[in-house]
């Protein structure tokens, strides 16, 4: 059992322990980290279930009945085992939830769901589950092997806390506008995606498939926390924009950790892929976006790059180790840099910072300063039961 922390991580590195209720971004919604509570007026789906069912516990429905008749702030529980798919599950732009109760697609406490979609193509219509409506809460289930991404998010103001996306054709987990016509006023906003794991995904061209992905066309004020990206076959956050479609909202990224991204578990790789931890731009358009208290460790690439972001991002608390290029590659912009550390445990090519720094970080330029000696030995990591990421790094746990 892993046993650290995160936060004690970047604590140590800031000279005080980050406390969790100090979030400035998207905060939590009361009960958001705790198991849904069965409802007994709730929806009940199975693997088993039929589209007629009424929905209960011994007579369980089918999901894609399941959202058509959910009320809104009502929850929809799927029972363990693997649901096959060959259509995109879509929760429609208009069906949502409310500020005050959203509604719940949740996996039955004690049981894993897995959304399954080997039976579609690679193709970018065939997406797994499809998140157009607003005030979701989706918890606890796996989505796996869709033709697209794993899961769109199209809609806003929604949570998607425990899950996981893997071996997708496409990013793991994306936010993007739901059509072309879309009016960058209706850009998914204001989602938070929370303790989720997103991996081994990898389209035929090998240059596409991220774990995380707010890009293109995502609204502000969408937050990444506690979230891990490994082993995805380009990056493990992509924040792309490009002139096209011109700036996307901020992003804040916190307390997340991507690792080994640009090959994937079995050991693949594939020479288009961009292969970083944290990919922070696109085509010289600025985006402020908030970028603290994560890891990057051993990508194929860069650990965190700019990648022709000129604007002004707040960089602070990081620990970027063994990428395989820079460990921190910022060639432009007006950023803010504080408090980040830069190890290697041999050679390797030294940062590019341009923007605002000051002594309070350790870039690494051919040699390791203090800080590197708590970040030797093998990385592993785990949720905790309230949600938080741990790490360690060969097996100590580091103290605040």
């Amino acid at each position: 059992m892993r046993t650290r922390p995160i936060t004690a991580c970047f604590g140590l590195l800031a000279g005080t322990l980050v406390a969790l209720s100090g979030h400035a971004a998207q905060a939590v919604p009361a009960g958001a980290q705790s198991q849904f509570a069965v409802n007994a007026a709730a929806l009940y789906v199975a693997p088993t279930g039929s589209d007629s069912a009424a929905g209960t516990e011994s007579n369980p429905t089918t999901l894609t009945s399941a959202i058509t008749r959910i009320t809104p702030g009502g929850t929809i529980y799927l029972r363990g085992g693997t649901y096959r798919h060959a259509q995109t599950v879509t929760i429609p732009q208009g069906n949502n939830g409310t500020a005050s109760d959203r509604t719940e697609l949740a996996a039955y406490p004690g049981e894993k769901p897995v959304l399954n979609f080997s039976a579609q193509s690679e193709g970018t219509s065939n997406r797994g589950l499809a998140v157009n409506g607003s005030y979701w809460h989706v918890k606890g289930i796996v989505v796996e092997r869709a033709g697209d991404n794993g899961i769109f998010v199209g809609g806003s103001n929604n949570i998607f806390e425990r899950t996981v996306t893997r071996y997708n054709r496409d990013t793991g987990l994306q936010l993007s506008r739901m059509l072309s016509s879309t009016p960058s006023s209706q850009w998914p906003s204001n989602n938070l995606i929370l303790s989720a794991e997103s991996h081994d995904n990898a389209d035929s061209d090998g240059e596409d498939a991220d774990g995380f992905a707010a890009k293109l066309t995502s609204g502000p004020g969408n937050v990444f926390r506690y979230a891990v990206a490994h082993n995805n076959i380009d990056d493990g956050w992509d924040l792309y924009t490009k002139s096209d479609t011109g700036p996307i909202g901020a992003v804040t990224i916190e307390d997340s950790l991507a690792h080994d991204n640009g090959t994937l578990s079995d050991g693949s790789q594939a020479g288009n892929g961009d292969r970083n931890g944290y990919k922070l731009g696109g085509e010289d358009i600025k985006v402020n976006h908030v970028i603290r208290r994560n890891i990057a460790h051993n990508n194929g690439k860069h650990g965190f790059t700019y990648n022709r972001n000129l604007g002004s991002m707040a960089v602070s608390d990081n620990v970027s180790i063994d990428n395989d290029e820079r460990n921190y590659s910022f060639d432009g912009g007006t950023s803010v840099f504080r408090n980040n550390t830069s190890c290697r445990s041999g050679s390797g090519t030294n940062d590019k910072i341009v923007g605002n720094s000051d002594s309070s970080n350790q870039f690494w330029s051919g040699s390791n300063g203090s800080r590197c000696s708590s970040y030797s030995g093998a990385l592993k990591w785990s949720f905790a039961t309230d949600g938080r990421l741990v790490v360690t790094f060969g097996g100590t746990a580091l103290a605040p």
